[in-house]
């Protein structure tokens, strides 16, 4: 069966109006921050920004989001500008895109339906297809209404339509069926995915993990010289890429890169591509590469920690690389990150700047000599335990009494990162 054509149904026409709100706890630049985000997701997307506007209000309107009042207003300013498309900044229910669409005569849309679209115009492989395609699907399902154009227009087939089934009830069984066979192709992938990190279980394996737009691609095509696209937008590439990085006659390190993350990433986008980030699961080492030149870059961290929380990866060893360092003038602030972050680098991609020391702090990790060490931790901290297992190579585990003694596989890098993790976890 062919996919669905949900792709055209999602996709905006080229004039957009963009929305934002400002509530109570949320400062007004931050919202001007994601607004920003916004205009740029919109243009990355193809569309043209012909307005924008920022309501401030203390609670969301269940029926409207921003009220029935702003709503006509939303519609006079469509009219104005001569727009067919309004995209808000937060999520929509489906009630509320709904009432939107009926007050403003307008399709309306919000940020993760946004971001759904462009990872559709951007997925080359088929599991990146597959998965957005999934991701849409899921998004789509509790949205359907009675403009819904009919899928079984489009699948055809005998005995589709029950006695007394509805068109809707139909479309919407035929999504749910549609689910269940992406999730079933999605689970194959990933099985394919597990035999191919079992061929390269003794390989260490490094993965570029940052904000979109970070600069990841670029450091991938200068460490291994692969070609993948490099764009100024955001989501310029999203299937994960893996290469060799040469050490010696015997030795390589895997470098492998990841989506993007970014700001309010649609939940359901994340578990869409849960087997994609296993990728980041399966690393040795993970490489966060952090935008200096943006004035959120911060924020920014915050968001990519959080998502690799959620993955339960924030155990492995981590490089902080902060790129972009050809366009900062303040030389306080390198100064002032260098005492913060002192295991970070500071590098250039474009100018290549600061990527001698990058490979050789990633050959320290690989390569560094390793050797025997023992821990000795409370039985009941199981937590803990696993965290290491998560971490090193456990070569042998002994029982005594309500301790357990772990024989561990150490380099100097990784035993550093063992103590911080028995530290915490005294602390805790």
């Amino acid at each position: 069966m062919k996919n669905f054509p949900f792709f055209i149904i999602l996709r905006f026409r080229k004039k957009a109006i963009i929305v934002g709100t400002i509530r109570p706890g949320n400062p007004d630049w931050e919202v001007k921050e994601t607004l920003a985000e916004l205009a740029r997701l919109t243009d990355t997307a193809g569309g043209e920004i012909c307005g924008s506007i920022v309501q401030e209000i203390k609670r969301i309107d269940s029926a409207f989001f921003i009220g029935k009042g702003k709503a006509y207003y939303l519609k006079e300013l469509a009219q104005i500008k001569d727009v067919d498309t309004i995209i808000f900044d937060d999520d929509l229910s489906p009630a509320q895109v709904h009432n939107l669409e009926q007050v403003i005569d307008r399709k309306v849309i919000d940020r993760s339906c946004l971001i759904l679209d462009i990872f559709a115009k951007n997925a080359r492989t088929k599991e990146a297809k597959t998965q957005v395609e999934l991701a849409q699907l899921e998004y789509i399902l509790p949205r359907l209404t009675g403009h819904w154009t009919h899928l079984s227009r489009q699948v055809g087939g005998i005995g589709l339509k029950g006695p007394g089934e509805t068109q809707l009830e139909t479309d919407r069984r035929l999504i749910r069926k549609r689910i269940a066979k992406l999730k079933s192709e999605l689970i194959k992938i990933d099985k394919q995915r597990k035999t191919q990190r079992k061929e390269r279980k003794n390989v260490f394996k490094a993965i570029l993990v940052g904000y979109t737009n970070a600069g990841k691609s670029t450091i991938l095509n200068d460490l291994t010289k692969a070609d993948v696209v490099v764009e100024d937008r955001l989501f310029a590439t999203l299937d994960s890429t893996v290469r060799r990085i040469p050490y010696n006659n015997h030795q390589a390190i895997l470098l492998a890169d990841t989506v993007g993350f970014i700001r309010k990433l649609p939940h359901h986008l994340i578990a869409s591509f849960r087997s994609t980030l296993a990728e980041i699961k399966d690393a040795n080492l993970l490489l966060h590469v952090v935008d200096l030149s943006h004035p959120s870059y911060e924020k920014q961290m915050n968001s990519v920690n959080e998502v690799l929380n959620e993955l339960n990866v924030l155990t492995k060893p981590v490089i902080t690389l902060f790129n972009k360092i050809d366009l900062i003038e303040d030389e306080f602030l390198i100064s002032r990150l260098k005492q913060e972050f002192p295991e970070a680098i500071f590098i250039s991609a474009l100018k290549k700047i600061g990527l001698g020391k990058l490979i050789e702090k990633m050959n320290d990790y690989a390569f560094g000599e390793f050797y025997e060490s023992e821990v000795m931790i409370p039985n009941r901290n199981t937590k803990l335990i696993s965290l290491i297992y998560d971490t090193v190579e456990v070569l042998d585990r002994e029982f005594r009494g309500d301790l357990v003694k772990l024989k561990l596989k150490v380099n100097n890098a990784l035993s550093k990162k063992i103590s911080k993790i028995l530290e915490q976890g005294n602390q805790s």
